[in-house]
């Protein structure tokens, strides 16, 4: 009684709470339900009208209050890059005691429509996204209370509608636990369709009374491979404030080992000696989700983790992989390292003294680096120290090129590296090492390793940006940090550089 007491309440604060709502309000009418049914549609930040892009979609019931915490939630996990951006599609009540129920119970007259409002997602509201919005067809349905009573219902009766599943503080009481029977004769048939779900429930009292603990044990039992699953009790929340949780903690679990930006060691690529072993770097918080292989063959789930530092022994190609609970999430990074010989040095160029490089500057809007050599420089001076491209006239539709040499004081692996937003390049002694071209923001940049002799080279970068957030760093390792398992990243010292005043 106590539970049932709970959906009440808890559909009576969904009707008297409505809020401005993110997105726009949209409508479809219904064959199945008969009736014109509205949503609430909030698409991404960065989806831009005409674009190819395409987006995973999460279908969220009981959408008058739950729309608004899913946007604010997934915002934020998007943003840490925890997972893509998604659509939000939020449907509104009408009876949500009909809608999300699987069963009639005599208390409540207009129980047991859940498998006409399953068919309405399937045949009339999915199709109608898919048309509309630039949706892939990746769903993921979450609800609350009885809402998170329809969501496992819609995974034990029809897995294929929707990818993923997260049910908060679900009704599993509902019709003297009608679920778990269900639950127990079903759950097997889901073998290797690559479900998930995640449920969430209040410690103690909450989880018995819900009767979450029981369906937590037939998981254990009858759940196949192929479904990952995971029931969370929350330690002081109430059945309505479990929400927030339960979208940050479910989407996470989703999205399992998701990254916005491809895996990352360092030096990425380079040239070595023979018999002259490196370090290969790993700066990530989180290793344990990265694969690698040092024959070029593509990682699998078999192959070992990245550590925080590698060895390599001599040439060969790296490939790291992220390994992600969907796997068209996965990235992949190579990196190949070939064998050569030291570089050999050339003079200081008369006239040029330390201190830094010689800079032009050029102003225009590009995409992507420009040919300079054809560009007559708006400005030339000299970088040294006090220089920054954050002082330069403009900090939009600009771009420079530095230029003179650097001095190698001692024999041995040098790591170049640099970080930029948007696009470098850099070369030394004529060669293209790093390339970083492209729109792109402050990212973990490129770097390159080789062996080099005492004595002066010629470097030069070439950088641009477009909008706003200019940044550019340029960083040299010696030998002494290329050879230490925890490097010290600093910028090139401007008494290294030099070019003509």
């Amino acid at each position: 009684m106590f539970a049932a007491a709970l959906t009440f309440l808890c559909g009576l604060f969904n009707q008297v709470s409505a809020q401005t709502q993110p997105g726009k309000r949209d409508s479809i009418n219904s064959t199945v339900l008969g009736q014109q049914r509205f949503i609430q549609v909030v698409l991404p930040p960065n989806y831009k009208p005409g674009s190819a892009e395409k987006y995973d979609v999460i279908y969220v019931t009981d959408g008058d209050d739950n729309t608004k915490t899913m946007a604010d939630v997934e915002a934020f996990v998007s943003r840490e890059g925890f997972m893509p951006q998604v659509i939000i599609v939020g449907v509104l009540n009408i009876d949500r005691g009909k809608d999300l129920t699987p069963t009639h119970v005599k208390d409540n007259e207009t129980s047991g429509g859940g498998e006409k409002f399953l068919a309405f997602f399937r045949d009339e509201l999915i199709p109608y996204i898919n048309k509309t919005y630039p949706a892939d067809g990746d769903n993921i349905l979450f609800g609350h209370s009885l809402g998170g009573l329809f969501v496992t219902y819609v995974l034990l009766n029809q897995p294929q509608v929707f990818k993923s599943y997260i049910a908060a503080d679900p009704s599993y009481w509902w019709d003297k636990s009608y679920l778990l029977a269900e639950a127990t004769k079903k759950l097997p048939a889901l073998a290797g369709l690559q479900k998930s779900l995640y449920i969430s429930g209040r410690e103690g009292q909450g989880m018995r009374e819900m009767s979450i603990n029981p369906m937590d044990a037939v998981f254990q039992k009858y759940a196949p491979a192929g479904v990952a699953w995971k029931v969370t009790a929350y330690a002081n929340e109430t059945h309505g404030a479990i929400r927030l949780k339960t979208m940050y903690d479910g989407l996470k679990f989703i999205y399992a080992g998701y990254r916005s930006k491809q895996p990352e060691f360092h030096p990425m690529a380079g040239i070595l000696l023979k018999d002259k072993p490196i370090r290969i770097w790993d700066f990530d918080d989180d290793t344990t989700t990265v694969r690698y292989t040092l024959d070029g063959s593509a990682p699998t789930s078999a192959s070992p983790n990245i550590r925080k530092v590698t060895m390599l022994s001599g040439p060969g190609t790296i490939t790291a992989r992220v390994f992600t609970a969907n796997d068209k999430y996965d990235k992949i990074t190579t990196g190949v390292f070939t064998e050569g010989k030291a570089l050999p040095p050339s003079k200081l160029t008369k006239g040029f003294k330390p201190g830094g490089l010689h800079y032009a500057y050029y102003e225009g809007e590009w995409d992507k680096l420009p040919d300079f050599s054809k560009l007559k420089p708006v400005k030339e001076g000299w970088a040294d120290s006090n220089f920054s491209v954050v002082k330069l006239p403009r900090q939009t539709d600009f771009g420079i090129v530095l230029s003179g040499q650097i001095e190698i004081k001692e024999d041995g692996y040098y790591v170049f590296a640099d970080a930029s937003d948007d696009g470098s390049r850099f070369y030394l002694d004529n060669r293209l090492l790093l390339d970083d071209d492209g729109l792109h923001d402050n990212s973990g940049g490129k770097s390159y390793i080789l062996p080099l002799r005492k004595g002066f080279y010629p470097v030069r970068v070439e950088y641009f940006q477009k909008d706003g957030g200019a940044s550019l760093r340029l960083i040299c390792l010696p030998p002494k940090d290329v050879t230490s398992d925890n490097p010290k990243v600093k910028p090139i010292p401007p008494a290294l550089l030099y070019s003509a005043h």
